[in-house]
């Protein structure tokens, strides 16, 4: 009995493996939040917003490495077809997208995001009208993919010691046709190196910054190759 109890659930898993590995989702956006995350300081929102609306603080090139490893590496352990990028980048109806970017209440949510060259910002709002629209625009696509870098400044981790840490935060999210979420995965990782704060702020200019934004990023990829084909084994089972 425990023998055909074994040959039964194989058989499920053979069966739900290839029902999962015949669907197709797009990646509709891939972007890098500028406005980094200080959550507990005191005092930082004016340096959040300058550093954020600087445009020597350039996040091209750590986007660009996590994008790059995305689609050579990650997009692979899916348990589903991810349409090749040029698909989706050249789709008439995706460039012409007027996506829904939600209320703009103050400059710190001034639309300060870096996004990987051709895609389209899709915020993460609560409503999901955005990604309702977009599964529509790719023929036999059962799902759209949102993927994006965030960073948060920590300095709890360091007692009375004046130095801070970047935290790198990898985001990805997966939505079906009706615009339901199936899969949302955040993994994080920390820079190696350190920067300076006055005042109990940190020191917020590009040249200080970016180098603690790369090492977060680096951090996070070597993270994330071990841990990627774990953390999204059964992604697509629910599309």
């Amino acid at each position: 009995m425990s023998r055909i109890l074994f040959f039964a659930a194989l058989c499920f898993t053979l069966i739900s493996n290839s029902y999962a590995q015949d669907k197709k989702v797009a990646v509709v956006t891939f972007y890098a939040v500028k406005k980094i995350n200080m959550a507990g300081s005191k005092g930082g929102d004016e340096s959040v917003a300058r550093l954020a609306n600087d445009t020597s603080f350039n996040l091209a090139p750590v986007l660009r490495l996590f994008h790059d490893q995305f689609f050579a590496d990650y997009a692979r352990n899916f348990s589903f077809d991810v349409l090749p990028e040029k698909q989706v980048l050249t789709n008439r109806d995706y460039k012409d997208f007027l996506a829904d970017r939600g209320p703009v209440t103050d400059i710190l949510n001034s639309h300060t995001e870096q996004p990987a060259k051709g895609y389209q910002v899709i915020l993460p709002l609560k409503k999901h009208d955005n990604e309702i629209s977009l599964v529509k625009m790719f023929d036999g696509c059962d799902g759209v993919m949102k993927v994006y870098l965030d960073f948060d400044m920590d300095k709890r981790a360091f007692g009375n010691a004046a130095l801070v840490k970047v935290i790198a935060n990898a985001n990805i999210a997966l939505f079906n046709k009706n615009g339901d979420m199936v899969f949302s995965l955040k993994r994080s990782a920390m820079s190696k190196i350190s920067g300076a704060q006055v005042a109990g702020i940190p020191f917020m200019v590009p040249r200080k910054v970016l180098p603690l934004c790369e090492s977060a990023t680096t951090e996070l990829l070597a993270a994330l190759d071990k841990e990627m084909p774990a953390l999204v084994k059964n992604a697509g089972t629910k599309l």
